[in-house]
C-alpha cells in the first residue's frame, strides 16, 4: 500500500470485547450477553496500540460489544494516552463503573454513545434491554457534568421512531454534537433482513480513513466491514497488514465516499472525534443533521 494511503488513516476501532449487555435489533456485530469476549488478550491489544502509535495514526476508538465490559479498559486507556493517542470510548452508557469516570476525564479521552428515542418503551424495543433509556440519560448527564467531550449518534431502526424528539432530548441533556443515520444492513440487521452484507452498505471511508480490529484480531476497514478481512494481528503486525496487497485489493472494492456517507450509528463512525477537545480535530457538528434515510430493519 502506498504511504499516501496509510497517511489517510485517521483512526483505528479496537473492538475490545464481543460481549454486550444489550442485544440491539440493528447491531452491526450481532453482539449480546451471550457473545464471547474474543481471543485478544490485554497484551495483544497493547501491542496493537503501540503499532498504531508507531504508524503515526493519531487516534483509537475503544468499542465492542460494550467496551466497558472489558476489565482491562482502564489500563488500555492509560496505555493509549501514554502513547499520546487521541481516544474515544464508544459505549452504550447503560452501566459505567465508578472507577471508569476518572479515566474518562483524562485530557485525551472523548465519549460517544447511541441514542434512539425519548420514549422508554421504544428504546427498550430497539436495545432489547429493560430500563435502558433512564440509565443512558443519567450517564450522559454525568459525562456532561464532568465536562467530558461527548457526542451521540441516532440510528433510525423502527417505524414511527421518535428520532427528532431524541435529538431534542440530547440537546436538552447538553449534547450538541449529534448525527442521524439509517440502519446499515450488516450484522444483526442483515440477519433480520435476510440479506448478505455488501460493500454498498459502507460509506466509502473504511480502508481509506479507518481500520478496525475485531475481538479475535481480524483486521478490516471498519466495524461495518467485518466481512472483508485483510489479516489478523495475532499472526501479523498491523503495519504488515496495512501495507499488504490484500488490504489494497479490499480498499479498491469499496466505492468512493458518498456525500451522505457515514454519520454515526450503533457501531461508531468514520470521524470518531467530532470535537476540538479530542485530537485530531475533525469538523465539529453543532446540531443534529439527517441524511436521506433508507431503513434496513423495521419492527
Amino acid at each position: 500500500m502506498p504511504e499516501t494511503a496509510l497517511a489517510g488513516i485517521r483512526s483505528v476501532e479496537l473492538e475490545i470485547t464481543g460481549t454486550c449487555n444489550a442485544a440491539c435489533l440493528h447491531c452491526c456485530t450481532s453482539s449480546s450477553p451471550r457473545t464471547p469476549q474474543g481471543s485478544m488478550t490485554r497484551d495483544d491489544w497493547q501491542r496493537v496500540i503501540s503499532d498504531i502509535a508507531e504508524l503515526g495514526i493519531p487516534m483509537v476508538q475503544f468499542i465492542g460489544g460494550e467496551p466497558t465490559l472489558n476489565p482491562y479498559l482502564p489500563q488500555l486507556i492509560d496505555y493509549a494516552a501514554d502513547a499520546e493517542l487521541g481516544i474515544e470510548v464508544y459505549s452504550n452508557l447503560t452501566h459505567i463503573r465508578p472507577s471508569l469516570w476518572d479515566r474518562f476525564e483524562r485530557r485525551a479521552v472523548c465519549l460517544a454513545t447511541s441514542f434512539y428515542t425519548d420514549d422508554p418503551e421504544q428504546h427498550d424495543t430497539i436495545t432489547r434491554t429493560r430500563g435502558s433509556l433512564d440509565r443512558i440519560r443519567a450517564n450522559i448527564a454525568e459525562a456532561v457534568r464532568r465536562g467530558i467531550p461527548m457526542r451521540a449518534g441516532i440510528v433510525e431502526v423502527i417505524d414511527r421512531q421518535r428520532v427528532d424528539q431524541a435529538a431534542a432530548e440530547l440537546r436538552h441533556l447538553g449534547v450538541q454534537r449529534i448525527q442521524i443515520d439509517r440502519t446499515r444492513k450488516v450484522g444483526r440487521a442483515a440477519e433480520q433482513a435476510a440479506t448478505e452484507p455488501a460493500v454498498g452498505e459502507l460509506c466509502g471511508r473504511c480502508f481509506r480513513q479507518r481500520v478496525s480490529v475485531s475481538p479475535d484480531g481480524d483486521v478490516s476497514g471498519c466495524i461495518l466491514s467485518r466481512f472483508m478481512v485483510a489479516g489478523n494481528v495475532r499472526e501479523q503486525r498491523l503495519a504488515e497488514i496495512l501495507h499488504s496487497a490484500r488490504w489494497a485489493d479490499l480498499s479498491a472494492e469499496v466505492p468512493l465516499p458518498r456525500a451522505d456517507g457515514c454519520p454515526p450509528d450503533d457501531s461508531g463512525d468514520c470521524d470518531p472525534a467530532n470535537t476540538e477537545a479530542c485530537p485530531p480535530a475533525y469538523d465539529s457538528i453543532g446540531e443534529a443533521t439527517r441524511p436521506a434515510l433508507t431503513l434496513g430493519v423495521t419492527a
